[in-house]
């Protein structure tokens, strides 16, 4: 509709004196000019641009004799003013154009500019033009004037001694006499036979207003009677005129009229405004609505207001604004709706807080279109408040201009069949499709990031910019703005008209003359070649698209004739490429419906005609055929009176019954808005049908219109579509209204269900009343959804001193902008029909848009407003409709989630009245459970809680935290540890919500990198994407060593959750899921070293190394070994020819990224960059091939060496396939290796190593999970571990560990006989471990020794194995650096160069060791 833009203007007019403050302003008819009366001046304003032309000052004599001036009215034509005087004169100027062909203001443009001075009306379009203003008649009617108005061509004026004159523009009362008001009967309605007169002497009228629709005036007396007078017959003489009037006012104050809709509306004392219209059949006056502010929304100023000082009606007859006696503004449309209103928010207060003063306004009138508002502000219109402060510009009077935009609806009511909102302002255009490229999917659903928790979208996601599709319609709060080309603009302003296309890629314009067009996509405007044929051209009917073409109704001056017109968007914009029809009489409106063009013509008559795409050869044209014309002046009293006219597939049958259902949705039936009555033409189908085969196909559309039916009354827009979806019948056939102030209104189709015949005697539509709490402008009929525009304002006024004498307009004003809005009305619509006890049409309904993502949010909707409604209601509720709500959400899977979700956002109070009509909590909470909802569940704890007693809700929250525990969410675990503890101590009512950060504990980084790296552990099920950001590790509580719940260890509750923690450690060990412990320890900051310490002998033990072994693999995704067949005969079974082959394969090509030694914490840094760059990737490569199972493609972060000694993490590295094991170069991996030179068998050796690797995480993870379990003395879980990752050495390490400390000789015996039973595995099911068995044949044996003979621990030395490998290759020595294996050693922890990262971690090392930096700044997929 009409939304406020910007800060309002001030025009230059400072008074110097009292007598020249403005305190009247007067449009005349065309809106190009504005009379300006002061005490003792007349001036005259020209709209474009906004300047004053000239000023008559009444001379100090004259000016005592006649009184201050007081109201202007301009003659039709513009030639003359009429000014009303105080002391009851009239004085009559004349407006004549001096200086012949000069004007007062011209363009001025450098030389060689593309504005011709050829175009036709050049100059009376670009300049102001120069005018001189003289007195040629003074008339006196003896008595002050209350009010004059021009009608037709007189002028009539009503004086304060109960007279009306009717007076010639001349100044001749031409013989006829005054009217004496209390001579004119008045009654109830015009079918009384006599009324009553005005019954006392002083009547007289104190404001008017004359209604050509409605053929007569509004009128409001002197003591606050108002009525509307009307003359019986044409003559205009006391006897003729009859007067009605309503019997409840008695407050009148103003009163303005509304031609198109035939409105009048009356001002009252007590600050609202009753708005009357005229009962055609009795010609009673009846009232339509009020416009009234209302308590909730302005509470403190609502009926403080004063009386209505002014009301007026904008020029298309859509919008009211309406001013009060105290100052302030408000905004409606025509049925009212509030748009705006300046007595509160920003308006009415400054930032700090504080209260202004409202704008107090003595004078306004719209501006061209009503783009523009002019305001005469009286901040103090007493001559004494002048007098005394003339400094302060703010307490003189001023002009204002306020800016607006407004909606196309109200101009090109064409629009409504479009799902775009498209606002039009005086020189851009604002639209809500986003970038063309992307509105090609409007109808997609939105992007599901709006149902993640803020902290798990990417760090990336700009909140407003997520979805796409849909998103396109309403995504994000900001406009597309378009500026309209400043060429057409300059010879064509205002503009008129606007429509853009079904796609919302191109706009068409239309102003003063001719038309343009821009498209989205090239960002261009397209206008005519020839000027002479655009300025030759009025569109007067609007303008609409149809597929490339525009259509538009315009009026061709040099013709005389009227056209309809259709151009190709894609040619030049040219009459020659124009298809043209000749019209018999005016077009007021046009609309197109699939491939027909409706028109309204002036004559009252209806034209239907059929379009279709012609092209021959080259150029593409449109032909149009006159299919159908309708004649409707049998109900049409004026023409102006028809709002819009559309064509719709809308009938009251639903296909299910008509005789030939594929007619359905074609042109049923034609809506007419007749001045807020909404009548449909249906066709008449009651003869004899027409088969398709047998006839011309165009033959079937030409079924004549049923008479017409009334649908609604108080309709401002009209919504259909021509589309259809089996899916969504319910809304695409159904038809929206929007009603103002009464909101809005669907006429829903019903239909029966499993398509049986209905009964006859069942309605087939329903029409169901709704409110929604914003403006509709569009709507989207599949999404449910209506668009609209709401105006925001922002304040300034922070930018200026308080206490500068001159008071900016930023700080009286806010800057108003216009924001998108949208709002869901499905929940209105499924209550109503509940209501009505349509629960299977609602169930259909439902079902059909329970894909819309914001389908639970409905449900919630209607559910919290019903029960909002009945638990408060003071009367008890027969019938309630909170059960049916009830059952009617049991019907969807969301069942659960909306009440819970309800009742969290509704005051505890009302919980007993929603249970008891939805069910028990305890019984809903072990439904969640049951359907493995624990989230919901979560959400029902905390109600649970509230109602029940402490052990019930702490049984419920145990059992949701081992269902938990089970199914690793471990977000929610750590909830209920904080929710068990909280009830226990009782310190809070909820469970507090997660920190999103943490302070690093003292451990700093090495809690950082323990808990990044098992992090990386979360299988694919229990983690979403995206899950792993730095921000995401650093909140997960991390345990400095027994200090978890340092603030309260010794309660029993903290005992009661440790036990459940335990419990499920000890199962998942016992299950052998080494993945989920480590998860499980990282996630909630379990103590697992200590916890392993105490289990060592217990639940710690390995029973079956070979099912540990199995499960491992297949947890792990790590692939069994094989052997090649080649290598039966390789030189690698000999230990002669291990050089080569184990040092490639364990010094480097064993692990690219991490060296053997990662858990000494030894960085990785000497290695040279050649091995990185050049057998990275292939590792890579080979991992992700070979590795069996559903595992995901992860990019890693490769450790960069640099030359300097600090580690930098690089980017991800790419999967390059260029380079593999086989066929890369090899001669060029590094200079040292120049000097090997490898076999065929020996690069398939090498090949099928890598290809038994597993994938890159779970090397990491089982390296992570070996250090622990070696910290926590569980040798035999290091052996399991060290088996799969193939690692000799530690197997030797764990031995020289086992010799050299107290080992528990069980353990050893348990290790002896778990390797056994490996081995005896291998050999019949599994040969690719045998070879690496065999390596550590001599380990084993020596482990049997141990057993059997028990020598004492410290008589052994750590050793090392292999050494001819690690002394011929000076580069594996390099790498491994020379910490021995031994990880107790604590001295070496930190050696080399990772010592800076983790100088303050020393201090935990004896819990777990800091890790490379290499190792885990791995990111994950």
């Amino acid at each position: 509709m009409y939304f406020l833009s910007g800060w309002p203007k001030r025009l230059l007019c400072a008074p110097r004196s009292p007598a020249e403050a403005p305190l009247h302003v007067q449009s005349d008819p065309r809106r190009a000019f504005f009379a300006v009366l002061a005490p003792a001046r007349l001036s005259i304003w020209y709209s474009r641009p906004t300047v004053l032309i000239v000023t008559y000052k009444e001379p100090a004599k004259s000016s005592t004799q006649f009184g201050s001036y007081k109201q202007a009215e301009w003659r039709p034509d513009s030639t003359m003013i009429a000014v009303s005087t105080a002391n009851g004169y009239i004085l009559f100027f004349h407006i004549t154009s001096s200086r012949g062909d000069k004007y007062l203001y011209e363009p001025v443009y450098p030389k060689g500019s593309p504005q011709m001075k050829g175009i036709p009306h050049f100059k009376e379009e670009h300049c102001a033009p120069a005018l001189n203003l003289e007195m040629k008649k003074i008339l006196d009617l003896q008595a002050p004037v209350m009010s004059l108005q021009s009608v037709l061509e007189d002028l009539l004026v009503a004086t304060s001694d109960g007279l009306l004159h009717l007076i010639h523009w001349e100044g001749m009362t031409n013989g006829r006499k005054a009217i004496n008001l209390s001579t004119v009967p008045f009654s109830v309605d015009l079918q009384s036979s006599r009324g009553s007169f005005l019954g006392f002497a002083d009547v007289h009228i104190k404001d008017m207003e004359y209604c050509a629709t409605l053929d007569g005036f509004a009128v409001v007396f002197n003591d606050g009677k108002v009525g509307f007078i009307t003359p019986v017959s044409s003559r205009f003489t006391a006897e003729q005129l009859h007067g009605v009037w309503p019997q409840d006012v008695i407050d009148g104050t103003c009163v303005a009229v509304n031609n198109k809709y035939r409105l009048m509306a009356f001002g009252c004392a007590s600050g609202s405004v009753q708005v009357y219209t005229i009962d055609n059949t009795t010609g009673a006056m009846l009232l339509s609505h009020k416009l009234e502010l209302t308590a909730k929304q302005y509470p403190d100023i609502w009926n403080k207001t004063g009386a209505v000082k002014m009301i007026r009606w904008s020029p298309d007859n859509s919008a009211v604004i309406v001013t009060w006696e105290y100052g302030g503004l408000s905004l409606w449309s025509v049925f009212g709706a509030q748009l705006i209103c300046t007595l509160g928010g920003d308006f009415a207060y400054r930032s700090d807080g504080t209260k202004k003063d409202p704008l107090k306004i003595s004078s306004m009138s719209w501006g061209a279109e009503g783009y523009h508002l002019w305001v005469i502000s009286g901040f103090g219109s007493q001559n004494t408040e002048i007098e005394s402060d003339l400094r302060s510009i703010v307490k003189q009077p001023s002009i204002l201009l306020f800016q607006f935009i407004k909606s196309v609806l109200t101009v090109n009511p064409c629009m409504s069949n479009q799902e775009q909102v498209l606002l039009q302002g005086e020189d851009r255009l604002y639209l809500n499709c986003g970038e063309a490229s992307q509105t090609q999917n409007p109808k997609s659903s939105l992007a599901h990031t709006d149902h993640m928790p803020s902290r798990e979208k990417s760090p990336f996601a700009d909140g407003g910019l997520e979805s796409q599709g849909l998103s396109t319609l309403l995504g994000h709060r900001h406009w597309h703005v378009v500026q309209i080309s400043s060429t057409y603009l300059e010879s064509n302003w205002p503009i008129r008209f606007s429509a853009i296309d079904e796609l919302g890629q191109n706009i068409a314009v239309a102003g003063k003359f001719g038309f343009a067009h821009y498209s989205l996509l090239t960002k261009k405007w397209k206008l005519f070649g020839n000027i002479t044929q655009e300025q030759n051209m009025i569109v007067t009917g609007g303008l609409a698209w149809w597929n490339d073409f525009m259509v538009l109704a315009c009026y061709n001056l040099s013709d005389r004739q009227e056209e309809l017109r259709i151009y190709l968007r894609t040619s030049n914009l040219d009459n020659a490429f124009a298809h043209v029809t000749k019209a018999p009489a005016e077009t007021l409106l046009l609309s197109v419906f699939r491939d027909m063009v409706v028109v309204f013509r002036a004559d009252c008559s209806i034209c239907l005609y059929s379009i279709e795409r012609k092209s021959d050869g080259s150029n593409t044209t449109a032909s149009v055929q006159v299919l159908q014309e309708v004649s409707m002046s049998r109900y049409i009293p004026h023409p102006f009176l028809v709002v819009s006219v559309t064509l719709t597939s809308v009938s009251t049958e639903n296909g299910i019954t008509l005789k030939m259902p594929q007619q359905a949705r074609d042109a049923e039936s034609i809506m007419l808005n007749l001045a807020g009555q909404l009548i449909m033409m249906q066709r008449d189908r009651s003869g004899p049908q027409i088969r398709e085969k047998d006839s011309n196909p165009n033959q079937r559309k030409l079924l004549p219109f049923c008479p017409p039916v009334v649908l609604a009354q108080s309709v401002e827009n009209v919504w259909t579509t021509c589309r259809a979806n089996k899916q969504k019948r319910h809304l695409l056939e159904a038809l929206w209204l929007s009603c103002g102030g009464a909101g809005m209104k669907v006429w829903l189709p019903l239909f029966p269900r499993d398509h049986r015949k209905p009964h006859s005697f069942l309605s087939q539509r329903i029409m169901l009343p709704f409110h929604i709490n914003i403006y509709p402008l569009a709507v989207l009929f599949e999404d449910a959804l209506v668009l609209g525009a709401v105006n925001d304002t922002l304040l300034y006024d922070s930018l200026y001193t308080r206490n500068s004498a001159r008071e900016q307009l930023e700080v009286l004003f806010p800057f108003c902008v216009v924001e998108r809005t949208s709002q869901i009305y499905l929940h209105h619509i499924l209550r109503q029909l509940l209501v009505r006890n349509l629960g299977e049409q609602a169930l259909l309904l439902a079902q059909s848009c329970s894909a819309l993502p914001y389908f639970p949010h409905v449900l919630e909707l209607m559910l919290h407003e019903v029960l909002e409604e009945e638990a408060t209601s003071r009367e008890p509720i027969p019938d309630p409709l909170l059960p049916t709500v009830a059952k009617f959400i049991t019907e969807f899977p969301l069942f659960l989630q909306t009440v819970v979700h309800c009742a969290r956002k509704t005051e505890y109070a009302l919980w007993n009245y929603l249970f008891a009509a939805v069910g028990n909590p305890k019984d809903l909470f072990e439904e969640c459970l049951m359907a493995q909802d624990l989230d919901t569940a979560a959400s029902y704890l905390i109600i649970l809680q509230n109602m029940e007693v402490p052990a019930v809700s702490r049984q419920h929250a145990t059992l949701l935290f081992n269902t938990a525990l089970e199914q690793g969410k471990w977000d929610l675990c750590r909830h209920m540890i904080r929710f068990l503890k909280a009830i226990g101590s009782g310190e809070s009512e909820t469970p507090p919500s997660t920190p999103t950060t943490q302070e690093p504990s003292s451990s700093g980084g090495f809690e950082f990198f323990r808990n990044r790296s098992i992090s990386l552990s979360q299988s694919a099920e229990n983690v979403p994407p995206g899950k792993f950001s730095l921000q995401k590790t650093l909140s997960m509580p991390s345990g400095p060593s027994g200090k978890r719940w340092s603030k309260d260890s010794d309660c029993a509750e903290n005992m009661y959750i440790d036990m459940m923690l335990w419990r499920h450690a000890r199962r998942l060990l016992e299950d052998v899921r080494l993945k989920d412990l480590g998860c499980f320890a990282a996630q909630l900051g379990f103590e697992l070293i200590s916890w392993l310490c105490k289990e060592r002998t217990r639940a710690a033990r390995v029973d079956n190394f070979v099912v540990a072994l199995k499960r491992l693999h297949k947890d792990f995704l790590w692939p069994l070994p094989i052997i090649p067949a080649s290598s039966i005969s390789s030189p690698f079974k000999n230990g002669k020819c291990r050089t080569v082959g184990e040092q490639l394969l364990k010094s480097q090509s064993a692990d690219p990224f991490l060296t053997s030694e990662m858990d000494a914490g030894i960085s990785n840094i000497q290695r040279s960059q050649s091995w990185l760059s050049n057998i990275g990737p292939t590792h890579r490569d080979t991992d992700t091939v070979s590795s069996p199972g559903p595992q995901m493609q992860d990019a890693f972060l490769s450790p960069l060496s640099n030359k300097g000694d600090e580690c930098s993490i690089g980017s991800a590295t790419d999967l390059t396939e260029s380079s593999s094991m086989v066929d890369g170069d090899w001669t060029m991996v590094d200079e040292n290796f120049s000097t090997l030179s490898l076999t065929q068998s020996e690069l398939e050796h090498i090949s099928m190593e890598l290809a038994s690797k597993g994938p890159h995480k779970s090397q990491v993870q089982l390296r992570y999970l070996l250090h622990i379990f070696m910290e926590a003395g569980c040798l035999d879980w290091c052996v399991v571990i060290s088996l799969i990752l193939r690692e000799s050495s530690v197997v030797s390490q764990i031995l020289s560990i086992a010799q050299s400390s107290e080992m528990d000789g069980e353990m050893l015996q348990n290790i002896k006989t778990g390797l056994h039973a490996v081995d005896r595995w291998a050999s019949t099911d599994c040969p690719g471990y045998k070879p690496f068995l065999n390596i550590i044949k001599p380990q084993l044996q020596k482990l049997s020794e141990i057993t059997e003979e028990q020598v004492q621990p410290d008589t052994f030395q750590p050793i090392t194995v292999g050494k001819t490998p690690e002394q011929t290759s000076p580069r594996a020595e390099e790498s491994r650096g020379s910490s021995s294996r031994a990880s107790i050693s604590q001295s070496e922890t930190g050696s080399n160069s990772v010592v800076s990262r983790n100088e303050e971690d020393t201090t935990q090392a004896d819990e777990e060791e800091p890790f490379q930096d290499g190792a885990y700044d791995c990111s994950v997929s």
